[in-house]
């Protein structure tokens, strides 16, 4: 499995995803549409052009699903029983049309778990980054991981 496992995860290791997302305007303007999100500051560059972005941003929940999908291949690819939670998210500057994003992850704690001996819990920091190295979004996440087989 490319994820990792509970096992081989360590309170303070940090991962940085070496995959990035260009997001385009067609991704932006899909999302909306399949989430039925009708927000003009996603949709309406008229309006848009008049807030103080002067132009349309990215869908937050959009960005939000990226920063967590990049880490999917190094991270959770095969490994994870569950997403138990999102805390904290937080969007400290707009995603716009053609930027790119980039992840890192921090292991802030981990525990077995009480209830089955062949899983761990997990928690998580994504920070999301667009091609200029500033931080569009932070989220904490709690996984259940699957722990390493034992071999018999």
């Amino acid at each position: 499995m490319p994820g990792k496992y509970y096992d081989e995860l360590e309170p303070g290791q940090t991962i940085r995803h070496a995959l990035g997302r260009t997001i385009t305007e067609a991704d932006n303007v899909l999302f909306c549409g399949m989430t039925l999100n009708s927000q003009p500051l996603h949709l309406n560059e008229d309006f848009a052009s008049r807030t103080q972005f002067g132009q349309r941003i990215v869908n937050g929940i959009l960005t939000l699903g990226v920063v967590v999908g990049i880490t999917v291949p190094d991270l959770t690819e095969g490994t994870i029983v569950a997403n138990l939670g999102y805390e904290r998210v937080e969007h400290p500057r707009p995603v716009f049309h053609g930027d790119t994003l980039y992840v890192e992850t921090e292991v802030l704690d981990k525990r077995a778990s009480r209830s089955n001996p062949e899983r761990g819990i997990v928690r998580l920091k994504h920070t999301g980054r667009n091609q200029r190295g500033e931080t569009i979004c932070e989220v904490e996440r709690t996984v259940m991981f699957l722990k390493q087989p034992v071999e018999e």
